[in-house]
């Protein structure tokens, strides 16, 4: 990849991620982005103050991995559903959020079951959403030093849910010690929730009544004493596009030396979501990288981002000890395609996509999501399937332990045999891994041996019985044998049927 990428372009992408994992329509992140961005014109900001609040906006919820394991159980498995619940009502009064949020907890398991978990939500919830908070904003923190983001944003995002009034779960700031970023898309990622789900007038109600409670009555203000048209203005067809447009300047640019870098921010984040994936993107990354040999660098590339899909699918499946459900099973299958659509968003991407959706895909037709079969799966594909598969059996899972190295690579080599994976890929992979291997024997048509194709390729360029007895250091008669076999395996009947057979079949190379 020879040009520099946006940091902007970037940044959305990992947006798109988050909105997968707060339960959100994607690019609802970007639409809030483009109402922050108006309330922040509004009270007159310029320059860095306004670059500030739209990466803020942007990265809001960079740390939802953090707690996402931890929430999940506390809830009985479904943390993205619950957060879905929480968004209209997080800077609402404690009354909505008993009525919108605790009905969500424990949903699909039985009345006991349930009464439990509220329970437990009720008892110890305000100690543990404070640590989950916490966890959040000291991760998205951590991940924008990391991508080079300047000190503003980083404030901003370990402010991310305080509240005007002190009532936030993080840290307790009240006031004007919030930096103005995070109060300002406090209120505009509100704004956006409510008018998608109940119009202008449910925003503006929302606005008058938490205006000097959680939100900064400043803030509020600037949306109540104007139209609301920056609410519709939100509703572009392509808030992609219009994100992308009014970055504030200056306009930061990603160099090829720093990418991979920057990648391996979107690695850490999707794998912290549950503990059993911890570093499962980064060793993908290197295995795909030394297997690809002259193709190291974009498949190391394709390897960091290739589950960014896992946001959308909950903890409580992601975790679980025992078998998946049916149901549960198409929620997994949808994670690949994720990652293929966000990275295709990106024009500096869009070559990891097809690698990275794919990297469940099997030989045999059998994986997903598309079901696709050997002649449509690229060979990058198949390395970063092979890796994956690898990484994944070498490292604990809720439902195993982790696999030793050698009991891996005999599991690999099984799937390649019963050609679910690609032999070749999985050979490479194995060699990368550090495993010795003994060149494994072609399956040749029609059931033919080593030996016989051997043969067959002699007598196709026209040797005699004699003359390849000789080259094979072998007798007239066994060469007869081999012949009227492999007449037989092949069904035919004469050199020329066999010759045509051997073209037929590629087997004169």
């Amino acid at each position: 990849m020879a040009e520099a990428l946006r940091l902007a372009e970037l940044m959305a992408a990992l947006s798109l991620a988050t909105d997968l994992g707060m339960g959100q329509p994607l690019e609802q992140a970007l639409r809030t982005c483009l109402i922050a961005l108006g309330l922040g014109e509004r009270l007159g900001l310029r320059g860095e103050d306004l670059c500030d609040v739209y990466y803020v906006a942007l990265l809001r919820f960079l740390g939802c991995t953090a707690d996402a394991h931890e929430m999940a159980e506390m809830v009985g498995g479904d943390e993205i559903a619950l957060r879905s619940a929480i968004a209209p009502v997080l800077g609402g009064k404690p009354g909505e959020f008993a009525s919108q949020v605790i009905p969500k907890v424990g949903a699909g398991y039985g009345p006991i079951r349930r009464a439990r978990l509220v329970a437990r939500m009720v008892s110890g919830g305000r100690r543990r959403a404070r640590e989950g908070v916490r966890a959040h904003c000291e991760i998205a923190e951590s991940l924008a030093q990391r991508l080079g983001l300047p000190a503003g944003v980083r404030a901003g995002l370990a402010a991310a849910f305080e509240q005007w009034n002190g009532e936030g779960l993080a840290n307790g700031l009240a006031g004007d010690d919030i930096p103005l970023s995070s109060r300002i898309v406090f209120v505009a990622r509100d704004l956006e929730v409510l008018h998608r789900q109940g119009g202008t007038e449910r925003a503006v109600a929302a606005a008058r009544a938490r205006r000097g409670v959680a939100y900064d009555p400043a803030v509020a203000e600037a949306f109540l004493a104007g139209p609301p048209e920056l609410l519709t203005d939100a509703e572009t067809t392509s808030p992609w596009e219009e994100v992308m447009s009014r970055e504030p300047e200056p306009r930061p640019w990603v160099p090829e030396v720093r990418l991979d870098s920057v990648l391996g921010v979107f690695a850490d984040f999707i794998d912290l979501k549950s503990p059993f994936t911890a570093g499962h993107s980064r060793e993908v990354a290197a295995l795909a990288a030394e297997a690809a040999a002259g193709e190291g660098q974009a498949l190391r590339r394709a390897g960091l981002l290739h589950d960014l899909g896992r946001a959308s699918v909950p903890n409580g499946i992601w975790d679980k000890p025992g078998a998946l459900t049916d149901g549960e099973w198409e929620r997994v299958r949808l994670h690949a395609y994720y990652s293929e659509r966000i990275l295709g968003r990106v024009k500096g991407l869009k070559e990891f996509a097809i690698p990275a959706g794919m990297h469940h895909e099997r030989m045999d037709g059998s994986g997903y999501h598309r079901g696709s079969s050997r002649s449509e799966i690229p060979a990058a594909a198949r390395l970063l399937a092979a890796a994956d598969a690898y990484q994944a059996m070498t490292q604990r899972r809720p439902h195993r332990p982790a696999l030793a190295p050698q009991r891996a690579a005999y599991e690999l080599e099984s799937m390649a045999k019963s050609r679910r994976l690609d032999q070749e890929a999985v050979r490479s992979v194995l060699t990368a891994a550090g495993h010795r291997l003994r060149r494994a024997r072609p399956e040749w048509a029609a059931g033919l041996s080593e030996r016989e194709v051997g043969v067959l390729r002699l007598i196709c360029r026209g040797g005699t019985k004699k003359e390849v007895a000789k080259l094979l250091s072998i007798s007239p008669s066994t060469v007869d044998h081999h012949v009227r076999h492999i007449y037989e395996k092949a069904g035919v009947q004469t050199r020329a049927g066999a010759t045509l057979f051997a073209l037929e079949h590629d087997l004169l190379k």
